[in-house]
């Protein structure tokens, strides 16, 4: 059964003119359900409650959605967030949804730094499509750099990409800072960029996260390298498209299965993608709310009888960008 977390219970979600606030309360919810297992090494418990927390939120929202690429590939398991579950109150415009109602489920369960709660939405049928696709090559930067990077950085040595963003920024190569999951696959990766002279910050997880610091132009991070979830890579790129960032992907099959059900299904494994070809159209709303502290965003803080959140608002059609702190009273 989908139920609020007790810090949300009675409250009606109902949105303004337009969807992006709503959808502030919908990754609340997700993250204050997830802040009662901070710590408890339950991070599948902690999954749990925040896709009901999020999944009953997002019911109220006044749209027709349709979940994109859902929680099981992440999971291997059920969930009330698959992909091609409809959500909303079955009013309003048609959506395409992403979410991830934890990026980060590890470092909640181990009360690490750096998880968020988050839910991206555009106008039905602008989202791209990947098929049985698991994971994605990806490189994030900001508008600094963005309009120097091609497609074809995606192929080039991670030397040849470092400097260019260098020049692009005004910063020596050691002054970059990329972020990269900490995954064996990267063990090469990391050697290149360390050899350029650029500095690595190493996440157990945080895929979107990490995005978010490259695709923002005043953030601590210059650049992310490396593959990680298509279904992380698709919400993140809303929030960088906003920004105008750039997010550049390719399939990147981590198992014969998933190559092979690519095969079959016809998908071009070679193809770059863009952030718009990732996320058409420019009626695109972003949101997230920290469920630990991170550099983005601060985490679930409770005060007795109180509890805060923080949380990021993107809007593409405004260029607004709000950072959104509230105050949840118990009951």
């Amino acid at each position: 059964m989908n139920e609020f977390p007790p810090e949300m219970q009675g409250e009606k979600l109902t949105p303004p003119h337009h969807p992006g606030l709503g959808l502030v309360r919908v990754t609340e919810a997700a993250a204050l359900a997830a802040g009662r297992w901070i710590g408890l090494d339950a991070a599948t418990e902690a999954d749990h409650a925040a896709q009901d927390a999020m999944a009953a939120a997002i019911n109220l929202l006044p749209l027709r959605g349709k979940v994109i690429i859902g929680e099981e590939k992440r999971l291997h398991e059920t969930s009330p967030l698959d992909s091609n579950c409809s959500l909303g109150s079955g009013h309003g415009p048609e959506m395409d949804v992403e979410l991830n109602a934890i990026d980060g489920s590890f470092m909640v369960g181990q009360g690490m730094p750096g998880a968020i709660s988050v839910a991206a939405l555009s106008p039905g049928g602008t989202m791209w499509r990947p098929g049985p696709a698991v994971y994605l090559q990806k490189l994030v930067v900001d508008r600094d750099v963005a309009k120097a990077l091609g497609p074809d950085a995606l192929d080039a040595p991670p030397a040849w990409t470092l400097a260019l963003i260098a020049r692009s920024k005004g910063k020596d190569i050691r002054d970059l800072v990329v972020f990269v999951l900490q995954r064996e696959r990267h063990k090469k990766l990391i050697g290149e960029i360390r050899k350029a002279g650029a500095r690595v910050t190493l996440r157990k997880g945080g895929d979107v996260a990490g995005a978010l610091m490259a695709g923002y132009e005043h953030g601590e991070v210059d650049v992310m390298m490396g593959t990680g979830g298509a279904a992380e890579g698709l919400a993140a790129a809303c929030a960088v498209k906003v920004m105008g960032g750039e997010f550049l992907a390719r399939i990147d099959p981590q198992s014969e299965e998933e190559k092979s059900a690519c095969e079959k299904a016809g998908i071009d494994t070679r193809k770059i993608l863009t952030a718009g070809d990732l996320v058409k159209g420019d009626s695109l709303y972003f949101c997230a709310t920290g469920i630990t502290d991170s550099v983005i965003l601060d985490g679930v803080h409770y005060h007795g009888n109180l509890v805060t959140t923080q949380s990021l608002a993107l809007r593409s059609e405004t260029g607004t960008r709000r950072i959104i702190k509230t105050e949840h009273r118990l009951k």
